[in-house]
């Protein structure tokens, strides 16, 4: 089932989401739902914030990067398969020099900033029959993996941009949050006016 997404301004994008184990109800469903959500906003990655739940749990299919002709062979091949449902995750290290990458997100439509991150990470996380792993991610995969993990610790990519960059799109995430935009797929707005 296509749920709506959560757009900007709503006060679930802001909490630090909640730990599960395997006796989360009907968690199968969940991720199933999750990810028929993902794909029908043309996503490579989804947070359970952003379906309205704060657990940490989301969902990444970084393959729609693989066509990227600037990539390595070895980047593209990482990302080709990058197609995981992370419970519980945890950054354990992030290294090397800060890179910037042109970000964007499914609850807030139409903005894309520049973001730097850390391009090397190591993580620990839990898969959806909670066996634990832990990895060491780099480039565009450790990037689509820092922006999912923010959202559960209720951080939107606009807030590491700089405070010239955030009035410039104030006006567009005052927009957003009351519903004033045209999104290819279903939404929830926080602030929207009633009967519109």
């Amino acid at each position: 089932m296509i749920l709506p997404i959560v757009a900007y301004g709503d006060p679930v994008l802001r909490k630090v989401a909640t730990e599960i184990d395997a006796d989360y109800p009907n968690l199968e469903k969940l991720i199933s739902n999750m990810k028929e959500t993902m794909y029908n906003a043309s996503g490579v990655g989804i947070a359970a914030p952003q379906i309205g739940k704060a657990i940490r749990l989301f969902i990444i299919d970084a393959s729609p990067f693989a066509d990227d002709e600037d990539l390595t062979e070895k980047d593209r091949e990482v990302l080709k398969n990058f197609n995981r449902v992370f419970i519980n995750a945890k950054i354990i290290k992030e290294e090397g020099e800060e890179w910037v990458f042109s970000e964007g997100c499914l609850s807030i439509p139409d903005v894309r900033e520049d973001v730097f991150r850390q391009p090397k990470i190591t993580i620990e996380y839990q898969d959806e029959s909670f066996n634990t792993h832990t990895e060491t991610l780099d480039g565009l995969a450790a990037r689509v993996f820092q922006h999912e993990y923010d959202h559960i610790d209720g951080i939107l990519f606009t807030d590491k941009l700089s405070t010239l960059k955030k009035r410039l799109i104030k006006k567009k995430l005052e927009n957003i949050s009351k519903g004033k935009i045209n999104a290819d797929y279903r939404m929830r707005f926080p602030n929207a006016k009633k009967g519109k």
